[in-house]
């Protein structure tokens, strides 16, 4: 079995690297909705690095990311519509559907043809729903505790939010503490405060209400799932695929799995990481996304040489 189990390195949550570039901060206005989003590189090239955020993220937890992406592609990390500084509306269509279409409305506007993806949480099923519906413009996938979840159950949060009045009252109530005990729950290297402390802070009553709409909106993962497989196995698409292993949310085993959908180049579990490895492990996620990356874009410039030569 392919999979990797790496040493621990130091944790250095929100810095860049020397000589490394700071990514860009930009509003936009796709569909009528501010949609922040941090941008690095050449804004003009039609292929890009996107970063899709889970719930509750934000385009910031790709900051380092996308400095160090700028530095050899276009990098792009939208804050997504209820997340981070978004808009927060209640009529937007908080479905995996509904935020599908928001992707790929922000991919016209920004004229990017082909998209690489890198995808956490309920990211992976926004943007993947928008490569199944667009397999001409998908280039690869890295996929970081997410991608297409074969047999998936609800988690207990997701129970909790999903039922009526209960996952209300359990959103009104979440304070700063709760809220910083509850995402310590595997993390066994812990998550930085300043990570914590900026989730928080955009954890308004907007986001708790697009988190409950969404989960109550998305009733079987598992059919959804199979779906998706149904629509991007025969696409082939290649795949990079990091887990933290202790994740309570959705279980490592769905590392493995992604085998099935994907042309998995190598799976990576983190042994002493959760949820947010990007966050809890930083230095290690980046070791292993930046040359994969760096290969796909390679890659795919070599495939359009020959077709540009003849133009």
């Amino acid at each position: 079995m392919n999979t990797h189990t790496l040493p621990t390195v130091l944790p250095l949550y929100g810095r860049q690297s020397a000589g490394q570039a700071e990514p860009r901060r930009t509003e936009l206005r796709i569909a009528g909705l501010r949609t922040p989003m941090l941008s690095a590189g050449d804004s003009a090239d039609t292929e890009a690095v996107v970063f899709v955020h889970g719930n509750p993220g934000a385009a910031e937890d790709w900051r380092s990311l996308v400095g160090a992406t700028g530095e050899f592609a276009r990098a792009l990390a939208p804050d997504m519509p209820g997340y981070g500084g978004a808009d927060k509306p209640r009529d937007f269509d908080y479905t995996v559907e509904g935020y599908a279409r928001h992707l790929g409305a922000l991919l016209d506007e920004q004229r990017v043809e082909r998209a690489h993806l890198v995808l956490h949480d309920f990211g992976g099923p926004w943007a993947l729903a928008w490569a199944a519906a667009n397999p001409r413009r998908v280039a690869s996938v890295t996929l970081i505790n997410t991608g297409v979840l074969l047999g998936y159950r609800w988690h207990y949060l997701a129970r909790i939010w999903r039922a009526p009045l209960v996952g209300d009252i359990f959103q009104a109530t979440a304070t700063r503490p709760a809220f910083k005990l509850l995402l310590s729950h595997g993390n066994p290297r812990g998550l930085p405060a300043a990570f914590l402390d900026r989730m928080y802070d955009d954890y308004d009553w907007g986001t708790r209400r697009a988190v409950l709409r969404l989960y109550r909106a998305t009733h079987r993962p598992d059919l959804a799932a199979e779906e998706l497989q149904r629509a991007l196995a025969p696409l082939q698409l290649p795949a990079l695929v990091l887990w933290g292993r202790n994740d309570p949310y959705i279980p490592a085993a769905q590392a493995e799995l992604q085998r099935k959908t994907f042309e998995v180049e190598r799976v990576v579990v983190l042994d002493d990481s959760g949820h947010w490895p990007f966050a809890d492990n930083p230095v290690m996620v980046a070791a292993h996304v930046l040359p994969f990356l760096r290969r796909q874009r390679q890659r795919e410039s070599g495939e359009r040489s020959p077709q540009q030569a003849v133009a």
